[in-house]
């Protein structure tokens, strides 16, 4: 299972600040089932363990910052004693999944029905085998037919970058987009600037946190830029040549889930998969 996911999104495409990989437990156990969420809790693990799991996939990486002691003194640390306890494995797969073709981005696209995607900002690719980089093909081209459809696949190589630009069909007007966001993401409220005064078509957009690649956006043409995170200052100074779309974290990377579901029902259809019940946003709107 983990060279499943590690070929389809290689180790090597995660960013310098990253702790992607297995993070608890070994990677040859047997695995009785996995859990698929997007953070890892406590609760989390309790879940696994009732629902027959020894391991669990996660989008952010539990350990992410070095340990220096493990004395149950924050929720990170007595997730980690409770999973070991339990002989509970954990597997993050976090910016490796985020900029792959067929990633996060990909399957945010997809939720929005863009079409015609193409990578943006810091790109890269990963030397693989010719039968490793048919592989993935297929399985982009099988998972998410529409966002990879009349693509060309470069040969022995994987590629990732930071942000995806796709095309709607019919343009939007602004507030239709936002409408749009609500309902695809189940986003309490959607943080914009001004309301763009012309259609949209062009999008750009990065899950999480992609307030980095906002000029990124704007030089490539995008009539909108949809991420996860933006900071306040950011906002000023693009009335009416770009809409930003902030939908928040949690709710930008909620389907990646999906996307771990269907690599291993591709690639280990014998192994049992769930996707979480717990909803882990730490945010509430009230």
């Amino acid at each position: 299972m983990v060279n499943a996911l590690e070929q389809f999104a290689p180790l090597s495409l995660q960013a310098d600040f990253d702790n992607a990989g297995m993070q608890i437990g070994l990677t040859d156990a047997e695995v009785s089932g996995a859990l698929l969420c997007l953070d890892v809790t406590e609760a989390i693990v309790d879940e696994a363990i009732s629902k027959g799991c020894n391991l669990i996939i996660s989008h952010h990486p539990l350990i992410f910052h070095k340990l220096r002691r493990i004395t149950g003194e924050d929720y990170v640390q007595r997730t980690v004693m409770k999973a070991l306890k339990n002989d509970i494995a954990i597997l993050s797969m976090h910016t490796n999944m985020d900029s792959v073709r067929g990633g996060v981005n990909y399957k945010m696209a997809e939720k929005l029905g863009l079409k015609n995607l193409r990578f943006f900002g810091k790109q890269q690719q990963v030397s693989v085998s010719q039968s490793e980089a048919e592989d993935h093909e297929k399985l982009c081209r099988e998972l998410q037919p529409q966002q990879t459809d009349g693509y060309a696949f470069k040969q022995n190589v994987i590629e990732g970058a930071d942000g995806v630009i796709g095309s709607f069909d019919e343009a939007l007007a602004a507030d239709d987009l936002v409408l749009k966001l609500r309902k695809t993401f189940g986003v309490e409220c959607v943080m914009c600037n001004q309301l763009l005064r012309r259609p949209i078509r062009s999008v750009a957009l990065c899950g999480g946190a992609g307030d980095f690649l906002l000029d990124d956006a704007i030089i490539e043409g995008a009539d909108a830029f949809i991420t996860g995170e933006m900071h306040y200052h950011q906002y000023f100074g693009h009335d009416q040549e770009i809409l930003i779309c902030v939908i928040g974290h949690y709710q930008s990377e909620q389907y990646t889930s999906e996307i771990f579901r269907d690599i291993l029902a591709h690639r280990c259809p014998e192994v049992k998969t769930f996707i979480t019940e717990i909803n882990t946003n730490p945010i509430i709107y009230l």
